[in-house]
């Protein structure tokens, strides 16, 4: 308990204040605001074509600017450096199911057997790689800026924290009841909503689904007894082909994890594990080393397609072509775990208050009567314990939604005016509600 205490009053004392800063310009705010961490992992294939621009648009792509970068260092990983066994299959509950020809792997859900021997066991090799590199306790540990002895400190847990000032201003010499109040603000708000994303991407020509579904049709098409009739369907099926087999498709498959975090865990990180620079104790490092108390759990799996056929009226390569469809399929899939999984749901800011404007658009998915509630976070003075209320109910203005998915510059057609007839827009405009004003913040509704 000592350890407890020693450890709140120091976070109070140098809890970053942080506040609403104007932009003088355009009257907007850029507001700070408690965000979820994500750390993101590729998990590496085998040889595909275009692999290397596909992964090199990976490690390129912007990173989701709605969450905390909490990146550990590790960014990839082999899946066939952590096999599987029949044993280890078994334990796991995880049952084979067989799959058609078309799945080609990344089509599957997880745990189901298809024509990617590898696919069906993506949640376990990913589990047993998160074993193997103890990546919840690298994620704990940058919580904690962990040094080189193993001592710990909380400046990224008050710099992230965001509390009150009046509230720091009044409870530097806090009781010991507001000091665990406080961590757990800290610990269950803001370590709870910690995230890895662990992304698979393929690179497939689209000539073989187009080949498959040819000579589906042909096989059905010879059913036909009338042989004008059937003529006409292979003639049909012939022409589907070719205008299918062009270019390629990206595939990314993700899987959501969520470091697990609750009063038990907390309580003995911090009474067990926790020192600082001014109590070094390697016995608590060997402990932290070797400990198997944090774990990631997994909460669901998404996937996305993104067409590339070349055929763009743009000056653009081959290359920014790839890389311009890897990017936006990443964002894709991201906005798709997002609208899946609501405690990876980000909330947002508005930009402006009338008219009610936010930074979000087609890169998360928006397309126009998309649903948001509207929320004011409040903190109690007493406990610095942040809460968030509802004040109503917004909706996406179909016809001025910004188009801020990933473009190579001034040649995107996606981001342009066209031609004028258009506004260029850098927000996007909701309807509905009133007395709002920038800085509350919105969370899409299922």
């Amino acid at each position: 308990m000592k350890k407890l205490l020693t450890l709140a009053t120091l976070l109070l004392l140098t809890l970053t204040v942080l506040s609403v800063s104007s932009q003088a310009q355009n009257g907007s705010a850029d507001f700070k605001y408690r965000r979820s961490s994500l750390h993101t992992i590729l998990m590496e294939l085998d040889n595909f074509p275009k692999k290397d621009t596909v992964i090199k648009a990976y490690y390129n792509a912007p990173f989701p600017d709605k969450y905390n970068d909490h990146t550990i260092g590790i960014k990839s990983f082999n899946p066939k450096l952590y096999p599987i066994s029949d044993e280890e299959r078994a334990a796991s509950g995880v049952k084979k199911t067989m799959g058609g020809a078309l799945k080609q792997g990344l089509f599957a859900k997880p745990g189901e057997v298809n024509d990617d021997p590898a696919s069906y066991d993506d949640t376990l090799v990913i589990l047993k790689f998160f074993k193997d590199q103890k990546i919840a306790n690298k994620m704990v540990a940058k919580w904690f800026n962990r040094k080189d002895n193993g001592s710990f400190d909380i400046d990224l847990v008050a710099d992230r924290g965001l509390f009150d000032a009046s509230f720091l201003d009044t409870r530097t010499a806090m009781a010991s009841s507001d000091g665990i109040s406080l961590l757990k603000t800290a610990g269950l708000d803001l370590i709870y909503n910690t995230f890895v994303v662990v992304s698979k991407m393929n690179f497939l020509s689209n000539e073989i689904p187009a080949a498959i579904i040819r000579e589906t049709a042909i096989l059905a098409a010879k059913e036909i007894n009338n042989q004008l009739l059937q003529a006409a369907a292979i003639t049909a099926a012939n022409i589907a082909y070719n205008k299918a087999k062009e270019g390629y498709s990206v595939w990314t498959t993700s899987y959501l994890y969520q470091l697990e975090w609750n009063d038990s865990i907390q309580h003995i990180f911090y009474n067990e594990l926790y020192f600082d620079e001014n109590n070094i104790d390697s016995a608590r490092k060997v402990a932290f080393d070797t400990t198997s108390l944090f774990k990631l759990k997994f909460i669901g799996a998404e996937k996305s397609r993104s067409l590339v056929t070349f055929s763009l009226k743009t000056k653009r390569t081959e290359e920014q072509i790839v890389e311009l469809a890897t990017i936006r399929n990443i964002d894709a899939v991201f906005a798709k775990l997002q609208k899946s999984y609501d405690i990876f749901m980000p909330k947002t800011p508005l930009y402006t208050g009338y008219p009610i404007t936010a930074k979000i658009g087609m890169k998360e998915g928006l397309e126009g009567g998309e649903k948001f509630e509207v929320f004011e976070q409040v903190m109690d003075p007493k406990t610095g314990i942040v809460e968030y209320k509802s004040m109503g109910k917004i909706e996406v203005d179909k016809n001025l939604i910004w188009d801020n998915r990933y473009s190579l510059g001034a040649e995107d057609p996606d981001n342009g005016n066209d031609n004028g007839k258009k506004p260029v827009l850098d927000r996007t405009t909701f309807k509905g509600g009133k007395n709002y004003y920038p800085g509350l913040l919105i969370k899409q509704i299922k």
